[in-house]
């Protein structure tokens, strides 16, 4: 089964998921959502779109996007990762768990400031630290 890269970043109110597998597709798609659950549907709806319409217009496509044998494989940016943690992780046990200034994760949240990969690493991984202190948790 063949892997289609989505890339999901945070852009003013709504996650946008775009892909530029050309090769393959053709094409770009991009696609804008409130939610990420909402998101994934139209991103799924828009790539099933414009798939019919590359085939009603001829051209060519490899046999494993023609016949659905793929997966989307979305990554979120660290905008869109922070945006997804809303309600369930404060940025301040974020803050806690990494070193990192909270008002520096908030301008990563706000897509004002763009993480190098090592703080992009270090949010990742305190992620997981707060992740592994609650499943601890009997």
């Amino acid at each position: 089964m063949e892997k289609i890269k989505v890339m999901v970043g945070w852009s003013g109110n709504n996650y946008s998921a775009g892909t530029d597998d050309y090769e393959n597709l053709n094409g770009i798609v991009l696609v804008t959502h409130k939610t990420f659950d909402g998101l994934k549907k139209e991103f799924d709806s828009a790539l099933q779109f414009h798939i019919e319409g590359c085939l009603s217009d001829g051209d060519i496509l490899p046999e494993w996007l023609k016949n659905g044998d793929y997966e989307l494989d979305y990554i979120l940016e660290t905008s869109a990762l922070l945006h997804r943690l809303d309600g369930i992780l404060t940025r301040s046990a974020i803050s806690r768990a990494t070193g990192i200034n909270e008002k520096q994760i908030g301008h990563y949240a706000s897509g004002y400031r763009k993480p190098r990969p090592a703080q992009r690493e270090k949010i990742i991984n305190g992620i997981h630290s707060i992740s592994r202190e609650l499943a601890s948790v009997v």
